[in-house]
């Protein structure tokens, strides 16, 4: 560490110059003078022992993240290290560009980066510059932030307003309070809170990032008095200037959860001037459709003076924490993340970028040289390089290395000039749909075989298929997707290829097929189906033709379900994505009452599936040549054989169960969690493994599709409409507020 003892003044008016050793007792100092008031910053070197000092060559640039008027922010994968192959957020700031208060700005941001350490704030992991630029490494979020989720999540109705449940609200507003609470513990106020800056990582846990903005306060009495951040998020006592603390950013805190809940800001005019004058004077407009309890918190945080505002007492957070809005919060395991987030982004590998703004993402991400600034601007950020102390391995190299064989070409649905052939030989079709066909292909690069939907987007639109994918597709049983491409008029979803055919022609074909058997298939499945329906998703078309095997052993395990095209999420009545936790009071009762017909008809195909296992021939059908008429009416009496044949074997315990599947009444059948307590599932090393008997391969398989045919009248899904047509992004003009600093 450099011991020569010296400090900076910056003066906003003038340029940047060396003063002598100064009586401080603390060495590399920065001193800064910010609205008259002197204050001294840390600039020492900080590296990590038996790390190497990075720089830009050791980052491999993989896409744009986002881009401002004097940086960018990049997604990177380090190269070189021993934290090789770790994907960060690197983010580029020219310093030509950079007024001196900027390059204040943005050491201060380093500085604070450096020094945070939180569950809920963006971690910095390096810090280093070259002769015309800064580079903060950061973590990357791949949920993308919480401005994207208005946009993106919601859909359009013009009757409609509501953004976020008021439990989605309670969790994020939780988890920030925690955030901003650190923050203020260490005598920084952050003054600039807005979704923009409220990131969702792949769990959906918020991190707050950018801290540009974000001061130590200064005088006596812990007051900072810029006229600082985004306007419509400002606190009066920053909109006038007379000085203001931490209390500011509990108002700003405020304005998010009434954005959250209503989709508009409380306080917005026509222009700057307008909105400055609301938020001074005007009166706040309080929905009516809001609990008490969130009215209460709404109006305790917008006092106009600071002192009487809820968290500004010498209790600070805890006064927010101890509101009945929180009542129902474990704020230990909300530190400790156990508390599971109502929204989990659709992420599939590390370099998803599903949730990050198009505009940026589509851009050719590079890292032109910058400008040297003037020679005296080197020496304000020195001491600006930074290694983390503890580099957070979260995610192991050989993970992203086997996730990486493959680049993603495209991960979101925006267009792009990359074509799927570019990458991929397509070979012959394997299977074929209402709406799209399914072909084997080669990766033209590694020879690695996949199969790819090809989907016809003027019949059907792929989105929720692809975002169920991208959820829950690392699931052991589910089918994982590797890629997305998009030419305008075809969707092509790149998957592993099911080696080992159809789950139904293993047990025809099969020699030897037991009961037990039977109940070991139908455990493994079942716990698939309990898993998708506990996250609020129903498959709707769970036909044997989409069970597979993805190789050739016959392991219960390699089973995977397939084609989620007819799947649904449960959404709240705004149309955001819900968790069966959150919805008894958020979710109109007919979206209930659908959504639980959905998952027993899930239980149905179940129900029919283990019928033909056990009995060799479908319950409904008798052959291929069955009418569609006969069929459901046969389906609608809730009557099937029950004896003679391999019914005289089987358990007592297996036509219970086949029973209660099948039972005509939907709020009667069994759920998946009740499949997997019965005693034919928990006993299953009691059942026999005598062979059973079964008819004509080809009849069976011609009956089951029959009965499928028959079923196959679903009503179409509501079309999810471009983020353009969300009211946020309408109010927004689909632009970010920007900040302000003067």
């Amino acid at each position: 560490m450099d011991t020569n003892m010296r400090k900076f003044t910056v003066r906003r008016w003038f340029s940047v110059y060396l003063r002598k050793k100064s009586r401080s007792k603390s060495s590399n100092l920065c001193r800064l003078e910010d609205d008259g008031i002197l204050k001294e910053i840390d600039i020492s070197q900080h590296t990590k022992e038996g790390f190497e000092k990075a720089d830009p060559s050791q980052f491999e640039l993989l896409k744009v993240l986002g881009q401002g008027s004097y940086g960018k922010v990049f997604l990177v994968r380090k190269i070189r290290g021993t934290d090789r192959g770790q994907l960060y957020a690197m983010k580029v700031l020219r310093k030509a560009t950079l007024k001196v208060r900027d390059r204040v700005r943005s050491k201060m941001e380093r500085d604070i980066l450096a020094e945070v350490n939180h569950p809920f704030i963006v971690k910095l992991h390096y810090a280093f510059q070259t002769e015309g630029k800064l580079y903060l490494i950061l973590d990357f979020l791949r949920g993308g932030d919480l401005f994207t989720r208005l946009s993106k999540e919601s859909f359009s109705f013009v009757h409609l307003q509501v953004m976020f449940t008021e439990e989605d609200v309670k969790f994020y507003l939780a988890e920030l309070a925690l955030a901003l609470d650190h923050l203020h513990s260490l005598g920084i106020i952050y003054r600039d809170l807005k979704p923009e800056n409220i990131l969702l990582d792949e769990e959906g846990h918020i991190k707050i990032t950018d801290f540009g903005l974000s001061k130590e306060a200064t005088d006596h009495d812990k007051r900072a008095y810029s006229f600082c951040g985004t306007i419509e998020y400002m606190a009066p006592e920053v909109v006038n200037r007379r000085g203001h603390t931490q209390s500011a950013d509990w108002w700003s805190f405020g304005v998010l959860m009434f954005e959250m809940l209503t989709g508009s800001l409380p306080f917005q005019g026509k222009d700057r001037k307008e909105t400055m004058v609301l938020i001074l004077k005007a009166k706040l407009g309080m929905p009516q459709f809001l609990s008490p309890e969130v009215q209460s918190l709404i109006r305790a945080l917008f006092k106009r003076n600071p002192a009487n505002r809820l968290g500004a007492g010498p209790d600070g957070v805890e006064e927010i924490k101890r509101h009945n809005f929180f009542g129902n919060i474990d704020w230990n395991k909300l530190y400790r993340r156990e508390i599971k987030p109502p929204f989990k982004p659709a992420v599939g590998r590390p370099e998803d970028t599903f949730h990050f703004d198009p505009e940026f993402t589509s851009r050719t991400p590079t890292d032109s040289p910058g400008i040297p600034p003037s020679d005296n601007t080197h020496q304000l950020f020195r001491g600006f390089s930074f290694v983390a102390t503890n580099l957070d391995q979260d995610q192991s190299i050989a993970e992203i290395q086997q996730n990486s064989t493959v680049n993603p070409i495209v991960q979101q649905l925006h267009g792009t000039n990359i074509h799927f052939t570019d990458g991929y030989e397509v070979k012959e079709e394997v299977g074929l749909g209402a709406y799209s066909v399914c072909k084997r292909c080669i990766h033209k690069i590694t020879s690695v075989e996949y199969a790819v939907k090809i989907i016809d987007r003027v019949k059907k639109d792929p989105s929720e298929e692809i975002e169920i994918l991208l959820r829950y597709g690392q699931h052991p049983n589910i089918i994982t997707l590797k890629d997305v491409y998009d030419d305008g008029r075809y969707v092509y979803l790149v998957m592993e290829l099911m080696r080992g055919g159809e789950l139904l022609d293993r047990i025809l074909y099969q020699k030897c097929f037991s009961e037990r058997e039977a109940s070991v298939l139908l455990c493994t499945i079942t716990k698939t189906v309990e898993y998708l329906h506990s996250q609020g998703v129903v498959h709707r078309d769970l036909k044997p033709s989409n069970l597979l095997y993805v190789d050739e052993t016959g392991d219960p395990e390699s089973i995977r379900i397939c084609d989620f095209g007819f799947a649904k999420q449960l959404r709240a009545e705004n149309g955001l994505l819900m968790t069966p936790c959150y919805t008894a009071n958020f979710v109109a009762p007919e979206v209930l009452k659908k959504q639980g017909y959905d998952a027993a008809c899930d239980i149905w195909s179940l129900g029919i599936l283990l019928y033909t296992m056990l009995a060799g021939f479908t319950p409904f059908a008798n052959g291929p040549d069955d009418t569609p008429e006969e069929i459901l009416a046969r389906i609608g009496s809730g009557k099937y054989a029950l004896t003679g044949g391999n019914w005289d074997t089987v358990s007592d315990d297996a036509k219970d169960i086949v029973t209660k599947m099948l039972h005509v009444d939907p709020h009667q059948r069994l759920t998946a969690p009740q499949v997997l307590r019965h005693q034919w599932i928990v006993n299953q090393e009691q059942l026999s493994q005598c062979q059973l008997i079964r008819q004509d391969v080809q009849l069976v398989k011609g009956a089951m599709a029959a009965t499928y045919l028959a079923l196959n009248r679903s009503p179409l899904a509501p079309k999810l409409e471009p983020v353009q047509c969300s009211s946020l992004a309408q109010r927004r003009g689909m632009k970010r507020l920007t900040s302000t600093c003067l």
